[in-house]
């Protein structure tokens, strides 16, 4: 991995609602194809990060460069397109739709034909329709959940429904994944294959992540970097083992094993 190769940088952002800081001059790099864990008590901030780099809110200090575009100056209809994806704590889908049509909606970013000529399905429409239809395939043949990509996602279990978000955001086709807790909520089995498919994401198809997640054994096992909140405030920045042996977030978050 390029030393040099940062992808995102997060420069001193503060956010506040109000008069309660939310993210107090927090800064921090996501070096291109890492894994990058954001940990923290509940109310640290966490979420409000992403948010803030994926343009829900706007910081009202700071910058977020990505790829050197500064994200807070750029409208939000406009991030995903640049090459970022997320998902969310509360999972977000179209729960009418089936688990396919939730896929082929998120390619709307990468459609270059306008509606009348994608109503007529023909010619050129037809051939950009079966192109994305390709992609979508092959994530979900990815993510294995061809046995579902018929039914409706309102119908589906909770760990199902997780993992078709995911593909939601792998059709984006993104360089840089923010993931909110993608195992909340989730079993045993379900965490387990939750964590191969983000290995895989990120050592097979190159995507950058980064990964906000309350499963210790899990962020340590599979992160490069952690970045630790505490009540917005950045407490502690650097490997896994480095970390694991950080006093300030042992007593502000890990405790003593």
């Amino acid at each position: 991995m390029n030393s040099d190769s940062n992808l995102l940088t997060v420069d001193n952002v503060s956010l506040s609602f109000g008069g309660t800081a939310a993210l107090s001059d927090v800064s921090f790099k996501v070096k291109k194809g890492e894994i990058r864990a954001i940990i923290g008590p509940n109310g640290a901030g966490k979420t409000s990060m992403l948010n803030c780099i994926s343009g829900f809110y706007r910081p009202q200090r700071g910058q977020i460069l990505f790829n050197g575009r500064d994200l807070t100056k750029t409208p939000t209809h406009k991030i995903a397109g640049l090459g970022i994806a997320r998902t969310f704590q509360n999972i977000a889908l179209y729960t009418g739709l089936s688990a396919l049509d939730n896929l082929m909606a998120a390619r709307h970013i990468h459609m270059a034909q306008n509606g009348i000529q994608s109503a007529l399905y023909w010619g050129k429409a037809q051939r950009e329709e079966v192109r994305h239809r390709e992609v979508v395939e092959e994530i979900i043949d990815f993510l294995e959940i061809a046995h579902i990509r018929k039914a409706i996602v309102g119908a589906l279990s909770y760990g199902l429904r997780k993992r078709i978000e995911l593909g939601r955001a792998l059709a984006l086709e993104p360089d840089l994944l923010l993931l909110d807790e993608p195992m909340a909520g989730m079993n045993v089995e379900e965490k387990e294959d939750m964590a191969r498919f983000i290995l895989d994401i990120h050592e097979r198809r190159g995507i950058t992540v980064v990964l906000i997640e309350h499963d210790m054994g899990l962020v340590m096992d599979i992160s490069d970097r952690v970045v630790v909140l505490d009540f917005g405030v950045k407490i502690g920045d650097g490997t896994p083992d480095a970390i694991k042996n950080d006093e300030t977030v042992i007593q502000a978050y890990l405790g003593q094993a």
